[in-house]
């Protein structure tokens, strides 16, 4: 087993080649409490042929599975995030993933409606000194290949307020977002599922891609 200052390092490695390399994997977090962490099953696979095709990048066409106090975490520069219900972290697993994002990874959570109250408790544990905050229209991650003025678009309903992009950083480097009554996960899934227009499939799959782009050349 590597030790986690080889995991680091091996991470930094794919954040500046991550365009480049022949093969990477980004990850879907399997976690307890109850929550459906197996949600939207197409939304990942499909984000991933986009990126392919679109940014050139050269990640897995299959994305893999990581709970989230396995050391096989420090394998995946990017982990995503959703769910409807409850969330609960034990503080052994607080302790892998907080090593995870401060050594170089980055997780992306994506409320599919229910999740908000139970992930924001357990975000606090994760990190009890900082805040999450919201991300200004002229962050980089809404104007990177596709420009977002507005910031995130809004898919799905929920209860109709306006989406909302929340970071924590560290050392000035975003390791966390949290996307909120936007739904990008249900944009990005096949259109049959949820009965979107191309129009919106696309634009969350754009508003996606910003966010893998952002992360590999940040």
């Amino acid at each position: 087993m590597f030790k986690i200052t080889t995991y680091i390092s091996l991470f930094l490695l794919l954040n500046v080649y991550a365009f480049t390399q022949e093969s990477y994997k980004i990850a879907l977090l399997k976690y307890s409490g109850g929550g459906d962490w197996y949600a939207n099953p197409t939304s990942l696979p499909n984000l991933i042929k986009f990126c392919n095709k679109k940014l050139h990048t050269n990640i897995g066409e299959e994305p893999a599975t990581v709970e989230i106090g396995s050391p096989e975490i420090f394998n995946y520069p990017f982990v995503h995030m959703t769910g409807h219900g409850n969330v609960i972290f034990s503080a052994e697993e607080i302790n892998n993933l907080r090593t995870y994002l401060l050594g170089g990874g980055f997780l992306h959570i994506d409320d599919n409606y229910g999740m908000d109250k139970f992930i924001r408790r357990e975000i606090k544990k994760l990190f009890p000194n900082k805040e999450l905050t919201e991300l200004p229209f002229s962050h980089p991650v809404f104007h990177q290949k596709y420009n977002f003025p507005n910031g995130l678009p809004k898919i799905h309903k929920h209860d109709g307020k306006r989406p909302q992009a929340f970071g924590i950083f560290a050392d000035n480097r975003l390791v966390l977002l949290y996307t909120y009554e936007c739904d990008l996960g249900d944009g990005w899934e096949d259109t049959d599922v949820h009965h979107d227009t191309e129009e919106k499939h696309l634009e969350a799959l754009k508003a996606g891609a910003n966010i893998i782009q952002y992360v590999f050349t940040n």
